[in-house]
């Protein structure tokens, strides 16, 4: 650098040097007044300021807001370091005797940051609210809406809040400062009229952030009800439109052992009119779930995990569910589904739901088909089913699908529930290489409160099926077809084997019974008086086709002429078979296919009694004689 160049540069630093250390000195006088100034204050401020008239400061401050009288009976305490606080104990706030005398709530202990300068000039102002033990009662009336106050400062802020432009409007005559409140071990009673109860909440901790009235609001809210804990995370841009029962942008999750919920967009506390935007949902386990709650729904223990989430809308009188995701236990299903709400009809649920596999049983217990019918006999008193008041129509597909022991494939079901009547139906299905209907009814009038089942099954594998559900005894293994008509006078959950009455019509195409050796049965009736089944169980009776009927009624089943038809003998059966005992008093006859052939094959009649799977055969004489052999 030149000569000429350095001193341009000093000449261009030189006034900053000058001023500088005066305006360091400056700054620091500026700064020791200020904290003088401070120190003087906090030190003065015992003396300038009373506890009575910031007492009476705060007195008047809760009464403007809530529009109730605030009562102090505790004494006050005043602390000006760190900054200046008061604390009131003892505090009730109750409606004016004149108007009613209404208790609010109590505050075992209040406690206020309120400002100094403020002060000394002969007014108050209160932030940073901190209440010890508050015991609170709400009124949810009969619109939904909270009953927030008599006429305070609250009250009319959320009366006279506008909605303009997509944002909160409110008039600065109704605005305030709130700033921060926290709530620590309170209570909150909220009655709801409409219903007629009261919900109670113990351990109450929160903290509130909430600027102005006009501002937005953040609130975290952990409380206890019915044992559980609960935790509540709310924010609006627009909380007034929202306390005043308007729509109004929110967010909202809770979370629990037993629930965790979540919604994010536009709501309001008083109706679903205007409802939109993305819920969440996931119960872990609905029976515990269901039990905290005060709800019971029949056979429910076996859906043990539910969860929903979806974009939700309102949509004429009710809400919309698009892009919904469904899970029940280890089944999930994608689909759409409405809820609709008429005057004088009750709320309906429709929609479709396209599982990839799903377990049957369970999502029937998940919309209670036997208690939507009407029936509430064994169910405790007192306690209200909502599924009983829901009407309910939904579609239902899954590639694969499980009903108890049974596995169905490419599945279109139905369920219909209206009035006292349930109904659900599987149109069309796969069953064991078959193909499988089924109609399934729950009602209140019709047999007396009790349901029936329609089920009709083509061209199934039931060699398959006796094979994987490991059936014992001599059982025909067949491609068959089964026409069934059940019906019960009691309810479905309450039916048992007993109360069952209805038909049944079998019949298959060639198939074996093992177990039953024709050579060997018609042997032993020549050598013995009785002997059981498995004396004849060296072979298999092969047959080109099956035929049976059966009655069921007073817990047992009565068969009418079955007819087993081999290529060479035909085999047939009638009687009884009860269920509870396995027993069974049935008359049977082995005799010749073909007529041609009685002589080589002559009529062998006899009597089965004993149990299954291993009966007792006894022969029957013929005109007084003994069974032929073969």
């Amino acid at each position: 650098m030149s000569t000429s160049r350095h001193r341009r540069w000093r000449r261009k630093i030189g006034p900053v040097s000058r001023w500088l250390p005066a305006f360091a000195r400056i700054s620091t006088l500026f700064l020791l007044v200020a904290l003088a100034l401070f120190v003087a204050l906090r030190v003065a401020a015992p003396y300038l300021i009373t506890t009575g008239f910031v007492r009476s400061g705060i007195e008047d401050a809760l009464s403007k807001w809530t529009g109730y009288h605030a009562e102090i009976k505790g004494n006050p305490v005043l602390e000006f370091w760190p900054t200046p606080r008061i604390t009131l104990n003892q505090v009730t706030i109750r409606q004016p005797r004149e108007s009613g005398d209404k208790l609010l709530g109590s505050i075992e202990s209040l406690s206020a940051d309120f400002s100094l300068i403020d002060a000394l000039r002969g007014r108050t102002s209160f932030h940073e609210f901190h209440l010890l033990r508050p015991n609170l009662a709400l009124t949810r009336d009969e619109n939904g809406l909270i009953d927030w106050s008599y006429t305070g400062l609250l009250a009319h802020a959320i009366s006279g809040v506008r909605y303009e432009n997509g944002a909160e409007v409110l008039d600065p005559a109704l605005d305030a400062e709130i700033g921060a409140v926290t709530v620590e071990d309170g209570t909150l009673a909220v009655t709801d009229v409409r219903s007629a109860k009261t919900y109670n909440f113990d351990s109450v901790t929160a903290d509130i952030g909430w600027p102005r009235l006009s501002g937005a609001i953040s609130a975290v809210v952990i409380a206890r009800i019915n044992g559980v804990d609960l935790k509540v995370d709310f924010a609006s841009r627009q909380p007034l439109l929202a306390f005043a029962g308007k729509s109004a942008e929110t967010r909202t999750s809770l979370t629990s052992n037993l629930l965790t919920a979540r919604f994010q967009g536009i709501a309001s506390i008083a109706s679903l009119s205007a409802l939109s935007g993305n819920i969440a949902v996931s119960i872990p386990d609905v029976p515990a779930f269901l039990t905290w709650s005060g709800r019971s729904l029949p056979g429910v223990g076996t859906l043990k995990s539910a969860s929903l989430e979806s974009d939700i809308m309102s949509s004429g009188s009710g809400l919309r569910f698009n892009d919904l995701s469904l899970s029940l236990n280890e089944a999930s299903a994608t689909g759409v589904m409405d809820l609709s709400t008429t005057t004088g009809r009750r709320p309906k649920i429709g929609g479709t739901l396209a599982f990839d596999q799903m377990n049957l049983k369970p999502f029937l217990d998940a919309f209670a088909l036997r208690l939507a019918a009407g029936e509430a006999e064994g169910i405790s008193t007192g306690i209200s089913e909502p599924l009983q008041l829901l009407d309910v129509d939904v579609r239902l597909s899954a590639r694969r699908a499980e009903m108890g022991r049974f596995q169905l494939s490419d599945v279109g079901a139905s369920m219909i529930v209206t009035g006292g009547e349930a109904k659900f139906d599987i149109g069309d299905s796969g069953f064991e290489g078959g193909e499988m209907t089924a109609h399934l009814e729950a009602t209140r009038r019709d047999f007396d409160g009790g349901g029936k089942l329609q089920l009709s099954i083509r061209d199934a594998d039931f060699a398959g099926l006796a094979e994987r559900l490991q059936l014992k005894g001599p059982l025909p293994l067949a491609t068959g077809s089964l026409d069934l008509d059940l019906q019960s006078p009691k309810a479905i959950w309450a039916t048992g084997l007993a109360d069952v009455t209805g038909k049944l019509h079998f019949w298959t195409r060639e198939g074996t019974i093992p177990g039953i050796d024709a050579g060997a049965l018609r042997t032993q009736a020549v050598e013995k008086p009785f002997f059981p089944l498995s004396a004849a169980a060296g072979g298999a009776f092969a047959f080109n086709q099956l035929d049976l009927q059966a009655d069921f009624a007073n817990g047992s089943a009565e068969i009418h002429d079955a007819h087993v038809i081999g290529p060479t003998q035909t085999l047939a059966l009638s009687g009884v078979v009860t269920y509870q005992s396995n027993g069974l008093a049935l008359s049977g006859s082995l005799e010749a296919t073909d007529p041609a052939k009685t002589a080589e094959l002559p009529l062998l009649p006899f009597f089965v009694g004993g149990s299954w799977p291993n009966p007792v055969i006894s022969p029957v004489p013929l005109f007084g004689g003994t069974p032929h052999a073969q």
